[in-house]
């Protein structure tokens, strides 16, 4: 293990960075954010997961070693097993060593957030490299579908969500978009939105927003249907359970609209109308975010009790060890992290 050297640094947040899957493109990313004075000064940075990935990501960047004042955890917190044991050579596909790899190494950032206040060893957040959810099934972690429910699992939040958040960039205004569901079928949102469950989305949605210092955040909400249900035309669940919902979040004092046709208000949002969108499902919110955002977007865990981001993207394992991986989404990431760490 290597320690930092940086001993002026210690005003800095210590963050933990897990490099995901070792045979997708996290290790080259995270290696290459590194790179990046910006970001490598930012925090205190302990990266997690498989020397062998590790190592050669360095490499394919031309650092060699470990960049300055950056901590490289090879081995499980406390254990003395090495994650690189657990999948010795590591595929670029989805592989049962490899996720048993990238799911222990989530679990031990979560313990290291979890130490007692003064303990050298904790971190005031969590970065995760992109992780394949069908290795971790293959590894015997198939009832956690992804980072968001094990770190909410780990580290005990009574509940969390999904928000993705675009940095500004020119003219056009930063996009935070808060998810009301997450990883499950399409099929399956109509009957998993309720009332209660909007209302959360979006005053937990508008809390994260004056978090990082958004004063008054307009929140703007989709319809789940075309047009926003066009008047109960084109489906009921618009009048029923969204708009109530968003009554609700009013009368609390959160400065709300809708629900809006989800076709138009993202480019109202990213023009600068809102500060927040509340989409109603997965891709509904996620095609926006990537479409304008795909090599700066993060993805944000709302609820825990320690910050949590993440790239955008996935472990893209058709590009991993070709030296082409983009860092954008996972430099964008680590900067919301150490921002949020300050706060």
């Amino acid at each position: 293990m290597s320690a930092p050297h940086d001993q002026q640094a210690t005003h800095r947040p210590r963050i933990a960075v897990t490099l995901g899957d070792p045979g997708g493109i996290g290790p080259e990313v995270v290696a290459r954010a590194l790179a990046d004075p910006g970001v490598r000064d930012a925090a205190r940075w302990v990266v997690l997961g498989h020397e062998g990935s590790w190592r050669r990501a360095l490499a394919m960047v031309g650092a060699g070693e470990d960049p300055p004042g950056i901590e490289f955890v090879g081995e499980r917190l406390g254990r003395g097993v090495r994650y690189g044991s657990m999948s010795p050579d590591p595929p670029a596909s989805p592989d049962a060593g490899s996720g048993e790899c990238s799911f222990r190494a989530v679990e031990d950032a979560a313990a290291m957030a979890r130490l007692t206040e003064g303990d050298p060893r904790r971190v005031r957040a969590i970065v995760t490299g992109p992780i394949s959810k069908a290795a971790w099934s293959m590894a015997g972690h198939g009832e956690h579908p992804g980072h968001t429910e094990l770190l909410g699992s780990l580290l005990g939040a009574a509940r969390v969500g999904m928000l993705f958040h675009v940095p500004a960039a020119g003219r056009w205004s930063a996009l935070n978009v808060m998810l009301a569901t997450v990883h499950v079928p399409l099929t399956e949102v109509p009957g998993l939105l309720t009332e209660e469950g909007v209302r959360w989305a979006i005053e937990s949605g508008a809390r994260w927003c004056e978090g990082i210092g958004v004063a008054g955040p307009r929140v703007a909400v989709c319809g789940l249907n075309p047009h926003a249900g066009e008047g109960g035309l084109l489906g009921e669940e618009d009048a029923r359970i969204i708009g109530p919902a968003i009554a609700a979040a009013r009368a609390d004092g959160v400065d709300v609209s809708g629900p809006w046709p989800g076709d138009t208000v993202f480019t109202r949002a990213y023009s600068g109308a809102f500060d927040l969108v509340v989409a109603m499902y997965h891709d509904q919110g996620l095609i926006p975010v990537k479409l304008i955002g795909w090599d700066r977007a993060v993805n944000v865990t709302v609820g825990l009790p320690v910050p949590r981001t993440s790239p955008d993207h996935g472990t893209a394992f058709d590009l991993a060890w070709r030296g082409t991986a983009n860092p954008g989404s996972m430099a964008s990431a680590m900067r919301l992290a150490a921002r949020l760490a300050r706060t």
